[in-house]
């Protein structure tokens, strides 16, 4: 119909240049000329299939030209819905609801970092050329992390988040893969629902492990090895707020996910005194699709109270059995907080892992059931793998901005920039059954300098010392430290 009078009202328009003819015509004359030349040009119209013709003058679209109406069959004078009935062919690719009503946002972050050890700590993957020794130095681009989110409708919202680390590595060593990737359906503030790959919630820095979100450059040692951000699990729960106080708020999050995957094909436990229980994410499992290898799952949950803002503290656990052929459950529990008062912040986490019967055999591997793994996974050889392990860090961060630096530039260090200063203690025993020489009795001290042009990325300095440090290419523990230099932002 809108087509239809468009089409009149230029024909309308064209009488005036015709006199001769309109003087002697009749109102009814007219409509019956104005009724044929419309008819006339909506039965070319259509058979072009709808588009409006080229005039002289116009200029194509450079490329492919301008995208057609996708969403819409033209046939038609309102969209129609995507299904499996609609007709097409090379076009149907476009025919998604997001081209007529774009919904999404691209999003994402990277960092870049150097780094320079007192000890050849780095490996550099040639053992036999040079005697194992590794590098002390290198540039390292970590991670490159696409975000995308949409809102689907009021009530249906998606987020996902595409890591990919070491991505300039053409070997095994890199890694791309889906941090997360859920849907959520908003019931209310009290009570939503969320499903797909999801953060596991278990302490704070799983949940915001972000780059340009950290004043340091690498995780605390804690949340790599008892808790090995980035944990995400396929699964389903619920999540929401409450208000108990006038000032006050608890928020809660709980899952049953896919659940751990502790060992190899070959019965080997994968929660080893080296790399504490980053082995044991799903994302690790010999299964290529990532599916439960003992028809088990894992619960997980996390309640954070915040009496006042800018003070938080919170529990959180996750429970599931990680053996493919007996009930070896791996349990871990944390308390993180966040205490901040005007430019100061004192943040931390604590965490305790208990992989029961980690050091035993289990069914269908090559030692007796039940036997002890002696000298297994660990530097002793009168102990086994590990079963409890247990870490934690504290922070302190003191943000400030000089007024001379102000006054002298104030486009560069003007409202939004910041310098933070940082210092942080990590220690972790990723062997507590193991009281002789532990390759995961691990310390640091961190003393760092950050400036933020924008709140959204960093320019990070710092000095780590590490009296007890391990050197994977030798095996062996050494006194080390290092100088790391990295920038992350968002985008």
């Amino acid at each position: 119909m809108r087509m239809r009078a468009i089409l009149g009202a230029l024909v309308l328009a064209s009488l005036p240049v015709m006199p001769a003819m309109a003087e002697n015509m009749t109102p009814d004359d007219i409509k019956k000329l104005v009724d044929e030349a419309v008819n006339k040009r909506m039965q070319d119209y259509e058979r072009r299939g709808g588009a409006i013709e080229k005039r002289e003058g116009d200029t194509a679209e450079p490329g492919i030209g301008t995208l057609p109406e996708l969403g819409k069959d033209l046939r038609t004078e309102k969209p129609q819905a995507l299904s499996f009935s609609s007709s097409g062919s090379g076009r149907l690719v476009y025919a998604k609801p997001f081209v007529a009503a774009p919904k999404a946002i691209v999003g994402g972050y990277m960092d870049i970092q150097y780094r320079a050890h007192r000890k050849a700590v780095m490996e550099s993957g040639y053992a036999s050329i040079n005697n194992n020794q590794g590098t002390t130095n290198g540039f390292d681009q970590q991670r490159f992390v696409p975000f995308i989110y949409a809102d689907v409708t009021e009530h249906v919202k998606f987020a996902s988040e595409l890591e990919i680390e070491h991505g300039i590595r053409g070997t095994s060593t890199n890694e791309i893969s889906l941090e997360f990737a859920h849907m959520d359906y908003l019931v209310n503030e009290p009570f939503n629902i969320r499903a797909g790959i999801l953060l596991i919630p278990i302490g704070k820095f799983n949940l915001l492990h972000d780059s340009p979100l950290n004043d340091l450059t690498d995780r605390p040692l804690v949340s790599q090895f008892v808790i090995p951000s980035t944990l995400s699990e396929t699964g389903a729960g619920f999540y929401g707020t409450f208000y108990p106080g006038r000032t006050s708020k608890l928020d809660y999050e709980l899952y049953v996910t896919t659940g751990p995957c502790g060992y190899t094909t070959a019965g080997a436990p994968n929660v080893t005194e080296q790399t504490g229980t980053k082995n044991s994410r799903q994302r690790k499992c010999a299964s290529e699709d990532g599916l439960d290898i003992n028809n088990g799952k894992a619960v997980s949950g996390r309640v954070a109270f915040s009496p006042i803002l800018g003070v938080e503290v919170a529990g959180s656990s996750y429970y599931g059995n990680q053996s493919p052929t007996s009930y070896n459950p791996l349990s871990i529990s944390a308390l993180d907080w966040t205490l901040q008062k005007g430019p100061f912040e004192i943040i931390g986490e604590a965490a305790w892992a208990y992989a029961r019967g980690n050091s035993r055999a289990i069914p269908g591997s090559a030692n007796p059931v039940g036997s002890f793994l002696r000298g297994t996974n660990t530097m002793n050889p009168l102990a086994g793998p590990p079963q409890r392990m247990s870490g934690f860090y504290i922070q302190g961060n003191y943000h400030f901005m000089p007024a001379f630096l102000t006054q002298w530039a104030p486009k560069r260090f003007g409202e939004g920039s910041t310098f933070t200063a940082v210092v942080r203690y990590d220690k972790v025993n990723l062997n507590m059954d193991n009281h002789g020489e532990n390759r995961g009795d691990l310390d640091q001290v961190s003393f760092g300098l950050n400036y933020r042009p924008v709140e959204d990325m960093a320019i990070k300095m710092s000095y780590q010392y590490m009296p007890k440090a391990y050197n994977p290419n030798t095996s062996t523990r050494v006194h080390d430290s290092a100088l790391v230099i990295s920038a992350a932002t968002y985008f």
